[in-house]
């Protein structure tokens, strides 16, 4: 039992697997989350501002008055704040809760998530699995590899063999978060040039042949995930190289202050190739509006649904969920977004975007 008379969802796991052995478990392990029945799970983004954050909360409050799950919402001050998250976990403690669903801002909310485990909650990631992954229980994501690859992919097929002059906008230059590398490193395999650690960015040859024609990687520079973030980066890697032609950004607010950038700089949507991961709804508007050219969409209302619907059915007494096949995370799905096909590229387009955005 914790502080507060609750079977934690780590006894009933471990119950389970003994009930499978010994009937006579029973009466230790109980069948449900609670004495009372109830089942209570704290949400923790990276910020409350991000819309695909905002989007993850609604979906999680959504899911809490359809199952009867008590939902408490919690974030960092910003993308990176740790400590913020730290104490929201120890919230989750002190009131005994049953699990968390959490963006990790980095690897100093480790240690919490760690203590989270061993007073009993089950804890899932959501979109940014941690280092090591085996931090947590379990991840639901966004498949951020394939995201990455898929931009990469489609943004080849447009250069028609022109060299690619690239700025990679990535989210931190001071951390290593999984989601950053992970896309970043994405992209680049999608465009086929070679990465070198992949637990890594910018080590790449800074020259070299992609699949197609030659390449030159200008910079990597870090957005925070920010508007304000990506329009500085841009306007860094514009003075380092004005004739870029292929900007990847970490995610859309990152893509929009790039294009703020370009268009200060006098470059026009029909001068770079923008790509991108989120798939929000002003995102896909930007697709449909030729902002961004291309971008992964992927979908955190499902991610925090399926986050609670999971935590309630371990507290339950069900089963535990499992990584997708081939994975070691479950892959909650990812569709490349783009109004201009490529062959060999699956996609869908703007207006089937539309009907699956958030935000």
């Amino acid at each position: 039992m914790n502080h507060t008379g609750k079977t934690t969802l780590r006894t009933r796991l471990a119950c389970g697997a003994a009930l499978a052995l010994a009937a006579t478990s029973l009466a230790a392990c109980g069948a449900s989350g609670s004495e009372d029945g109830s089942v209570a799970v704290t949400l923790i983004t990276k910020d409350s501002i991000n819309p695909f954050f905002l989007a993850m909360q609604e979906g999680a409050k959504q899911a809490g008055k359809q199952e009867q799950v008590d939902v408490t919402l919690a974030a960092g001050q910003e993308d990176g704040d740790e400590e913020g998250q730290i104490q929201a976990i120890e919230n989750a403690i002190a009131e005994g809760q049953d699990g968390i669903l959490i963006v990790p801002n980095g690897p100093g909310v480790n240690p919490a998530i760690e203590k989270a485990r061993d007073s009993g909650l089950y804890v899932i990631a959501l979109d940014t699995p941690p280092e090591p992954a085996d931090t947590v229980d379990i991840t639901f994501a966004t498949d951020n590899g394939r995201a990455g690859e898929l931009v990469g992919e489609w943004a080849k097929t447009q250069l028609g063999g022109e060299k690619a002059t690239v700025a990679l906008l990535d989210l931190f230059n001071d951390k290593v978060v999984s989601v950053d590398h992970t896309r970043d490193q994405g992209f680049l395999t999608g465009m086929g040039i070679d990465t070198a650690d992949p637990l890594k960015n910018g080590d790449e040859a800074p020259t070299g042949s992609y699949d197609g024609g030659d390449y030159e990687i200008v910079c990597n520079e870090p957005t925070d995930g920010a508007e304000d973030g990506g329009r500085t980066a841009m306007e860094n890697c514009l003075n380092a190289n004005p004739d870029i032609n292929v900007v990847y950004t970490i995610n859309e607010p990152a893509a929009y202050g790039a294009m703020a950038a370009l268009e200060a700089a006098g470059k026009s949507a029909d001068d770079v190739l923008v790509v991108s991961i989120d798939g929000g709804c002003q995102g896909v508007k930007a697709v449909t509006d030729g902002v961004i050219d291309a971008t992964s969409q992927q979908y955190p209302v499902e991610m925090a649904k399926q986050g609670v619907e999971a935590i309630k059915t371990i507290a339950k007494g069900g089963e535990a969920p499992e990584p997708t096949k081939g994975l070691d995370f479950f892959d909650t799905g990812v569709e490349l977004v783009t109004d201009a096909p490529a062959d060999g590229v699956d996609s869908i387009d703007s207006a089937a975007a539309e009907k699956l955005c958030w935000g």
